[in-house]
């Protein structure tokens, strides 16, 4: 088990950019594959971006590539995405997640993932 603590949610204008970092816990996290998911209240979470344990490997999903870049510092038990040209559709709940993976391994599925952070919130302001 990883405790995870997101953290750099806020308010956010239609094309701006914000940077969310998760923090984990204990030192076992270059072992572990991290992605990050967001949810909007009523619908169902889905996949942003994940990240390989050694920082090689990472995927987008097509909606946010290009605009999105998920990076990881395993000296410091931090994953990172920063996020650019904001959509107002994507004001939603941000989460962090964990799963112990091999070399090189990651997965994009909600399912796939045994730890979770609480979120940070992303807001939309006019």
């Amino acid at each position: 088990q990883v405790r995870l603590v997101e953290s750099g949610g806020g308010l956010v204008q239609a094309g701006g950019s914000l940077r969310l970092s998760c923090a984990a816990s204990g030192n076992t996290f270059r072992t572990y594959n991290m992605g990050w998911f967001r949810q909007r209240p009523g619908k169902e979470r889905e996949f942003v971006a994940t990240i390989s344990r050694g920082g090689t490997n990472t995927f987008h999903s097509y909606s946010v590539k290009g605009r999105f870049t998920v990076s990881r510092g395993n000296a410091k038990n931090t994953v990172d995405l920063q996020m650019n040209n904001l959509k107002p559709e994507e004001t939603d709940d941000y989460y962090c997640a964990a799963r112990e993976a091999t070399v090189g391994d990651i997965r994009a599925v909600v399912s796939e993932y045994e730890n979770w952070g609480r979120g940070t919130q992303v807001t939309g302001s006019s």
